[in-house]
């Protein structure tokens, strides 16, 4: 919502810092990923496709699994570590305010 379309008789009253829930993707990716490489560095090389491409799948599915959950834990803990944005909280003004 923009501060223009907000009712009229509210002002910002001040900022919460809350985590950037779009700029967490990167951060799960990678985590995913890193998890997906250990796991997988002493693969042999196969030729069977279909073999493959579903242990692989199995892999990926368990790396996401385990990234998410250590993220969920980490911004559980301690939010402040990943980006923050600010997010307006609104307050009455004392015209709006019943006397």
């Amino acid at each position: 919502m923009l501060h223009s379309e907000c009712a009229v008789g509210l002002e910002v009253g001040g900022y919460n810092e809350r985590p950037d829930w779009p700029k967490l993707g990167p951060s799960l990716l990678v985590a995913a990923s890193m998890i997906l490489a250990i796991r997988t560095a002493k693969w042999a090389a196969r030729h069977d496709e279909r073999l493959s491409n579903l242990d692989l799948a199995v892999e990926i599915d368990y790396a996401v699994s385990m990234a998410g959950a250590v993220l969920s834990k980490l911004m559980a803990k301690n939010d402040a570590i990943f980006p923050q944005r600010k997010e307006p909280w609104y307050q009455a003004t004392d015209e709006d305010t019943p006397k």
